[in-house]
Order: structure tokens, then sequence, then C-alpha cells
């Protein structure tokens, strides 16, 4: 199976609907070199589990943020229908009015070369987290049916930060503020003697 971890990702440049409803042509992942980004790929809107994630992404949005850290969501479903959504109140299953861009891809392409279009022809649920250099750094992919974390994502950019920021390695389950490791057989042998990982 190929994987776009530790490559660039795949350049776009698409229509969005923006936090304001208003409709972008040429939204394009260039424009955010120089900070991270999450690009996650959901099925379709006026579904079950997206509105879910769509909202909890909205939800820690300013904590995005606050790590230099854009969100841009794509699906297959066009401007029009992703406005509707948007005006949609959330106790009638919309998703109100989010903060952050929705890429109309119904061409596919962004979503195939992204390598996440399903049997079915929509996007899996996936999640990509893209550096300030435009590489991907880490990703995940689930069925239509699984639902991300949020929590998670948060967790994986603290890390990717540390790292690039430290130049440690951060070792499982790791947590902001906790420690990290150097990447040397000595690093290794102090971490694991010290948090006694074993027991």
């Amino acid at each position: 199976m190929s994987t776009l971890t530790g490559k660039v990702a795949p350049g776009f440049t698409a229509p969005a609907v923006m936090a304001d409803n208003s409709i972008r042509h040429d939204l394009s992942l260039d424009e955010y070199r120089g900070n991270y980004v999450v690009v996650f790929f959901y099925p379709e809107d006026f579904t079950y589990v997206c509105p879910s994630e769509i909202l909890a992404f909205d939800a820690r949005l300013e904590e995005f943020r606050q790590r230099n850290c854009e969100v841009v969501g794509v699906s297959v479903d066009p401007e029009a229908s992703h406005v509707d959504w948007k005006n949609t109140a959330v106790e009638d299953g919309g998703i109100g009015p989010i903060r952050y861009p929705l890429l109309a891809d119904v061409s596919k392409e962004v979503t195939r070369a992204f390598g996440v279009l399903a049997e079915e022809g929509v996007a899996l649920r996936a999640t990509f987290l893209i550096d300030r250099d435009g590489i991907v750094r880490h990703s995940i992919v689930n069925d239509l049916s699984l639902g991300r974390s949020i929590d998670d994502t948060l967790r994986t950019l603290d890390a990717l930060k540390h790292i690039d920021e430290t130049g440690e390695v951060c070792p499982a389950n790791w947590q902001k503020g906790k420690p990290a490791l150097e990447a040397t057989p000595a690093g290794v042998k102090k971490y694991l003697k010290e948090f006694n990982l074993g027991s």
C-alpha cells in the first residue's frame, strides 16, 4: 500500500466555501506554506458521522491556530451543497457557521491525488498533517463508519512541533509537556530506564 507520509503533499487549487459562506474558486494548498495544516477528508455532506467531526474540528479551531496550524475540510460535494449544509441548523443535522474552508472536490482530483477515494466514489475518512514545508508528516485513514479523534490530531500536532523545534523524538503516548528523548542509543536507554515502561 502506498502512502504520502514523508512526501510532498499533492498540490491543489480548487473551489472552497469560506467561513463567511463566500466561494473562492482558487483555494490553494500553497498558500499555507510556512504554517502547519490539517487537510481532512470526509465522505459526504448531510450524512451521519461527518457533522460530528466537522463540528469537533470547529470547536477546537483556536487550539489548532494557537499552534500555527490551519484546518481545511474536503469532500466531493459541490459548493452549493456545502453552503446549504452550513445554512442548516445543527439541531436539524447541519453544521452551522463553521469557521474553516470546505473544499468542493467535485472532480475528485484532490481526493484521488491523496489516495483516499473509496469505491463508493466518495472520500474515505482521512486526515493528513502537513508541515511548514509542505511535507506530509502524519496520515490516518478510516473507513466510512469510523469517526476520528480530534484530541489525537492535536496531540500528534504537538508532537510534530516538538520534534521540529527540539530535534528530539516523541515516544509512545507522548503528551505536550512530557519528556521526549534524544534519537541516540544513549537517549533511548535513558528514557526506558527512567520511565520503566516494561513494568
